[in-house]
């Protein structure tokens, strides 16, 4: 939500600057996420004018200006100007910046310069060079009585602070300028203006009884227009009215130049009013041209297959749970999010029928989400708008039409009603004791729901009544949170939770645990960590089988799945970063993956993700480049993790990946699982398949591995002492088998073969080489084992070597090897 410090200044009477209303916002739980001042960066522009201009003697279309811009630069002398706008003459005032100004439009510094062998100091500027508009085609025209020598931004009116402010979604009644004046009020930051007093200047007058806060209807002359609503759910209320004899001009300057500080374009009075009353008051219309209108207007469900030309040129395919407006040949509206472009108004508009309807935010949100539309309208019907504001919408919309625009207005039109019951709230003034810890006194916390447009009756307990643009609010604790951030949240005290007396005990989960360990495990090896989404978009998740989580109401439609697994956001994360530079990619992330698992039902599993992309390592003036990583990187960094969570990585077996569409994103050939047993996978490592690398707009080799946490076996309860740390008393023996095996046999089953040959001398066995070539046969591998015995209390003789030896070789025999010879 953004606004000038000028546009709050309409409803609030305020002696704070735009410092101290940044902190007074904040300070009441609305967030300010930046304040800029455009008048800032054009501070060194002048009012100027061109006292003299003539052909330029080295080119026919540029002009030789002489350029008065005040007494206060360069002494007062004029400044000679090379310009190629068509509209330079003499006599005509513009912008001038002088040499050493920044143009914010152009992105430079500017110098003194020849132009075709004529020197050129400054430049006459256009809108776009100033960043206030895209005009180009020639340079700023401002009226004559405009003070050469000012400063542009003074005399624009350009030095209003912008203020950008986070509304959370439960403030619907903030997303309009007035609804923040309304709580800056109340924390006792100015006074409120009633609605008069803010639309005093468009002609709006209060009632004739004065109430404050209240306007004056206007005397319409002839009937409405005909509308009606056959969608009471989607549209309970639709009020409208006519104004014939229009003159769709340009808006006037105050009201274009609020619209353009916050990112508005302008586009013409009649538009710009509804945008206007939008952002000011928090209630969208729309404007309908009646000349192109085919008798009247309905609010009802569209039938499947309908179509309708947006105004943001789009198509959209409508079903029956949508809203529309129509009339009798076609719709013209997707009802309180987008106008039709059939039905919108243009410069020879003369006849106009105004719409002040109200949307329920259901059918706004259904709507919103099926068509991925998104507008400003839709953000703020989406959260609930003012149900009680409808006649007083339309009667500000219809004064500004006819004071801008001319035309005279026919009586309303009413149909439907609006949900305006009205809903009171039985408050004890000591919960705000109890629930936030602030002693407030009775009397000051009815004043600050007053203030905020709550009415509170009664003494020991109040009796609320919730106005009705604050639909958010439900119940005595919605109550305690106003009256708290009205006083401040920093009045808040923090009191630490009770804590029972002697030595706290452990209450992470073994699973909590384990989690821990993998993840410093893995930046011990090396790895950076990630944080990424568990939602990604349908395209990312289609790699991997497509995600069984489908959102209902997503953040967007880039993140419309709950991620099957953890590789889409790395090799995401990967792409980003190679785009930016980087050599190498080592990341990993703790999450969880989501899935539909047995009988259907919806799972989550804990998974360890990393991946390796780029260069393996830097160059190295002796190893040279280090190339890519390979599968055999990612399982050394699986079992790294593995051995560091205490799962038994020594009875790990390698087998191919399948399952779960798995095998479609790992390389053939270059990739595998880590299993106890058949069925429980630990892990799977390997290559990613070419095809889903180039997905992702990665390019070269790219290995991964997902380790799944939860599959990992939990070990029994232990108690947190050690046992002592008892080294063995003799050195360990080594012994070197080299056996002949055929080429398909796995190294890793004949490895776990001669490991468990003898469990209690064996400590260790690890391969050390791999041949094949002179010497061995064509169909065979030699395959190297290093074997680690470890004596007791005594040093093994001759013979017990031997005899384990023997237990090796007839192990090794049972998965088909012989010792070489």
């Amino acid at each position: 939500m953004k606004f000038t410090y000028g546009w709050l200044g309409e409803h609030l009477d305020t002696d704070l600057d735009a410092a101290g209303i940044a902190a007074r916002l904040t300070a009441i739980g609305l967030e300010v996420e930046g304040v800029e001042n455009a008048g800032e960066k054009l501070a060194d522009f002048r009012v100027a004018e061109v006292v003299e201009a003539g052909p330029h003697p080295n080119a026919d279309k540029l002009q030789l200006l002489s350029v008065d811009a005040g007494p206060d630069i360069n002494g007062g002398k004029r400044w000679q100007v090379v310009c190629g706008a068509p509209n330079a003459r003499a006599g005509m005032k513009g912008v001038f910046a002088p040499p050493g100004t920044y143009v914010p439009g152009a992105g430079f510094t500017l110098k003194p310069a020849k132009i075709r062998d004529v020197e050129s100091f400054g430049m006459m500027c256009s809108t776009r060079e100033l960043e206030l508009g895209e005009e180009h085609d020639g340079i700023i025209e401002l009226p004559a009585d405009a003070p050469v020598g000012t400063a542009f931004p003074d005399y624009a009116g350009l030095n209003d602070p912008v203020f950008d402010v986070s509304i959370t979604p439960n403030r619907q009644d903030c997303m309009g300028v007035r609804g923040i004046a309304r709580d800056l009020a109340a924390a006792g930051a100015g006074k409120l203006k009633s609605l008069a007093e803010a639309y005093a200047p468009a002609g709006l007058r209060a009632p004739a009884d004065g109430a404050a806060g209240e306007i004056a209807p206007i005397d319409g002359s002839g009937p409405g227009p005909d509308v009606r609503t056959d969608d009471p759910e989607g549209c309970p209320a639709f009020y409208a009215r006519s104004v014939s004899g229009v003159t769709n001009k340009e808006a006037p300057e105050w009201m274009r130049r609020r619209l353009v500080a916050i990112g508005q374009k302008p586009i013409s009075a009649l538009v710009d009013i509804t945008n206007f009353i939008m952002i000011d008051l928090g209630r969208p219309l729309h404007v309908y041209d009646a000349a192109k209108l085919s008798g009247g207007l309905v609010a009802r469900k569209a039938k499947p297959g309908e179509e309708v030309l947006a105004l943001n040129g789009k198509s959209y395919t409508l079903d029956a749970r949508m809203t529309v407006i129509a009339d009798a040949s076609h719709v013209h509206d997707i009802g309180g999010i987008m106008g039709g472009e059939d039905s919108g108004v243009s410069e020879s508009t003369t006849d106009v029928v105004i719409e002040c309807a109200y949307f329920t935010p259901e059918s706004i949100a259904v709507t919103g989400q099926a068509l991925g539309l998104t507008s400003d309208a839709r953000q703020r019907f989406e959260r609930g708008v003012d149900p009680a504001f409808l006649d007083d919408g339309l009667t500000i919309a219809t004064q500004l039409v006819m004071a801008i625009c001319g035309g005279s207005a026919s009586e309303a039109t009413r149909a439907g009603s609006p949900p305006n019951a009205t809903r009171t709230i039985a408050f004890d003034p000591a919960h705000t004791l109890s629930l936030a810890g602030i002693d407030v006194p009775a009397a000051r916390q009815a004043d600050i729901l007053r203030s905020l447009g709550f009415a509170a009756e009664g003494t020991d307990i109040l009796t609320v009544s919730v106005p009705s643009w604050r639909r958010d609010v439900s119940g005595s604790a919605d109550l305690v949170e106003e009256v708290v951030r009205i006083v401040g949240l920093d009045a808040v005290p923090s009191t630490p939770l009770p804590r029972m007396p002697g030595v706290a005990k452990p209450t992470a989960t073994k699973m909590q645990l384990l989690e821990r360990k993998a993840r410093r495990a893995a930046a011990a090896f090396g790895l950076d960590e990630a944080v990424n989404w568990s939602f990604i978009s349908e395209a990312e998740a289609a790699p991997f089988g497509g995600g069984d989580w489908i959102l209902a109401n997503p953040i967007s439609e880039e993140m419309k799945v709950m991620r099957p697994s953890l590789l889409p956001g790395l090799l995401a994360a990967a792409q980003r970063n190679g785009a930016r530079g980087a050599d190498s990619v080592r990341s990993f992330e703790v999450g969880r993956r989501y899935f539909v698992g047995k009988d259907n039902a919806s799972d989550e599993r804990l998974t360890l993700g990393l991946l390796l992309a780029g260069e393996r390592g830097p160059r190295d003036w002796q190893a040279g480049k280090a190339g890519a990583p390979s599968p055999y990187d990612a399982k050394a960094a699986v079992e790294a993790i593995l051995a560091a969570v205490g799962a038994p990585v020594a009875n790990l077996q390698v087998m191919p990946v399948d399952g779960e569409g798995g095998s479609a994103i790992w390389h053939p050939g270059q990739s595998a699982t880590l299993r106890l047993g058949p069925k429980t996978v630990l892990a799977e490592f390997g290559s990613l398949h070419p095809r889903l690398v180039k997905a992702f707009g990665l390019t070269g080799g790219v290995v991964a591995a997902q380790i799944f946490l939860d599959a990992i076996p939990q070990g029994r309860a232990s108690t947190p002492m050690r046992a002592a740390y008892a080294p063995p008393a003799l050195q360990v023996v080594r012994r070197d088998f080299a056996f002949l095996v055929d080429d398909n046999v796995a190294a890793s089953d004949l490895v776990r073969a001669v490991r468990g040959a003898d469990k209690v001398h064996i400590v260790d066995a690890r391969l050390f080489d791999r041949f094949a070539g002179d010497g061995v046969p064509d169909d065979k591998v030699s395959l190297a084992v290093e074997v680690t015995l470890q004596p007791g209390d005594k040093s093994f003789t001759d013979d017990e070597i031997k005899a384990i030896s023997d237990k090796v070789v007839a192990a090794a025999g049972k998965q088909g090897a012989e010792l070489r010879g």
